[in-house]
């Protein structure tokens, strides 16, 4: 069986290259099995009724339909750290660009272009972009996952002193964060204590405004907030009247919006955090890996909507694959259905994520397609195929 698959945007060469003779390319979303994207919005698309998996080539998902998405037995993946650095480096860039008036600098330089005493009047302009260095600043971020590690060591590493804020962070990021990093106890000490507060989280429904007005009125006199993330995290009408008002001293952001484009003691960037050659191919690599590991073994690795759960290889006569809804003693009818069969169960394992799970089954023969139909009959099964 050949998988077919739609890029929805124009996805990098180098992880398309990573597809086998066994896929072929569709122009024609209604027919596909598998789906690359990256900013498309899927909302408002209808999804084939043969599309296995989602994978967005990037970390942000909120322009895939989750929900809808995990109703329909559709994996959906994202590619978490694979344009970490790139963002990174924007953020660190930031920093800078907020700490002293570099674009200022430039652009009074760009405007005074044709003035034969330019060199001259620059040893007088200069003073008024003249600002401050950030060694021995205190940074705050908010949120450890593979961008905010990054950040927070990179500045770790450029002298600033630096706490951090992440009541999930995972055993990976708490090995890979630097020891000169300090762990804040609340989003309200790193508001308090800090001259630039950097905020690396998903948007979700709970993270949403994370920064709202009061975070951003409890803030240090003076200081900065960089938003690599996303623009709804923070209260950005909030923000801008803490500018206005002399409270704050810059907000950089990579999400450029009506509420803050052009507004004093904003730097807005036209989300360049991971457009970069490196992200864009890294992110299609680690994208394509995962479509292909749930192709073809049934694995689901980096999904935001079904749990991650994994048998690796199959070596036995069959796997089945099962999506369903996290329900009490399907595992049970599960197996008295291959049971019932006469068909005996090598090896298995299940996983589940809020209100969806995971089943994989290896078999030591061939499922019968009654039993295969029994368990897609079940009112709390979404999909089951087989490899």
């Amino acid at each position: 069986m050949k998988f077919k698959y739609a890029a929805l945007n124009p996805i990098a060469k180098v992880g398309l290259a990573g597809f086998s003779g066994d896929y072929e390319e569709t122009a024609d979303f209604a027919a596909a099995d598998l789906a690359l994207v990256r900013s498309a919005a899927m909302h408002d698309m209808e999804l084939p009724a043969g599309l296995l998996a989602v994978a967005r080539a990037g970390a942000g998902v909120n322009n895939i339909p989750l929900e809808k998405c995990a109703e329909r037995g559709i994996v959906v993946f994202n590619t978490p750290g694979a344009n970490a650095n790139g963002v990174k480096e924007l953020a660190i860039a930031g920093m800078f660009l907020a700490a002293r008036d570099i674009v200022g600098g430039i652009e009074w330089a760009r405007a005074s272009a044709a003035d034969p005493d330019i060199a001259k009047k620059a040893e007088k302009q200069k003073k008024q972009f003249a600002g401050t260095e950030i060694a021995g600043k205190k940074l705050g971020v908010i949120g450890l996952g593979a961008i905010g590690v990054r950040v927070a060591n990179a500045a770790a590493a450029l002298d600033m002193d630096v706490c951090g804020y992440d009541p999930y962070i995972s055993v990976q990021a708490a090995w890979n964060l630097s020891q000169k990093v300090r762990h804040a106890v609340s989003i309200e000490d790193v508001c308090r204590e800090c001259d630039y507060i950097s905020i690396h989280v998903p948007l979700t429904d709970a993270t949403r405004g994370l920064l709202n007005r009061d975070c951003i009125a409890a803030m240090k006199p003076g200081a900065t907030v960089l938003n690599f993330a996303r623009d709804l995290l923070v209260d950005e009408q909030a923000v801008v009247e803490a500018l206005a008002a002399g409270r704050l001293h810059r907000y950089v952001t990579d999400f450029v919006n009506p509420c803050t484009a052009g507004k004093p003691g904003v730097i807005a960037i036209p989300h360049l955090g991971a457009s970069t050659g490196e992200s864009e191919d890294n992110c299609a690599v680690m994208a394509v890996k995962e479509l292909r590991d749930f192709a073809e073994n049934g694995n689901i690795s980096h999904s935001v909507n079904y749990p991650d759960i994994s048998l690796g290889v199959c070596k036995t006569a069959q796997r089945v694959v099962v999506l369903h809804r996290n329900a009490p003693g399907a595992i049970g009818r599960f197996t008295a259905i291959f049971g019932d069969a006469g068909v005996n169960i090598d090896n298995m394992t299940n996983k589940s994520r809020g209100n969806y799970a995971a089943t994989l089954l290896d078999l030591d023969s061939k499922a019968p397609e009654k039993a295969l139909a029994e368990l897609s009959a079940q009112d709390y099964v979404l999909k089951v195929r087989t490899v």
